[in-house]
């Protein structure tokens, strides 16, 4: 393996965090904001149903993902809540991602799940943390 790639891969991992968190980020407030527009069925979600606090969840983690702080456990978290939205909203609708509209939780699940092992990468809190 080429040694720039071997000095970048912790930086991309830093990289692929916040990427992943400001779009999974945007999953929270479209359902408890409308922003950046509404939510699929156009009504915002019930205070306290299952969507309302994954909102909360995409929200709250959305943001500590994206600064990387407690990284692992919020990914673990958030792999979680995707694991479940998959079973629960996609899968009984079609056993096949692409037709049960699910890829996007699956891609998220797997995601926060390497996070937990890999952790947030050297442009985060954590990292911050961890050298002080």
């Amino acid at each position: 393996m080429s040694p720039a790639l071997i000095v970048w891969a912790p930086r991309v991992l830093s990289v692929l965090r916040i990427v992943a968190a400001l779009i999974f980020l945007l999953h929270g407030t479209q359902k408890l904001f409308a922003f950046p527009g509404p939510p699929a069925g156009g009504a915002l979600p019930p205070v306290m149903s299952l969507l309302w606090v994954g909102a909360i969840l995409e929200l709250v983690g959305g943001l500590l993902l994206l600064i990387g702080a407690f990284t692992r456990p919020v990914a673990f978290i958030l792999s979680g809540e995707m694991a479940v939205a998959y079973w629960m909203f996609h899968a009984p609708r079609n056993l096949y991602p692409t037709l049960n509209g699910g890829d996007a939780s699956i891609l998220y699940c797997f995601v926060f799940l390497y996070l937990v092992f890999a952790g947030p990468g050297p442009w985060s809190v954590d990292a911050a943390r961890n050298k002080a």
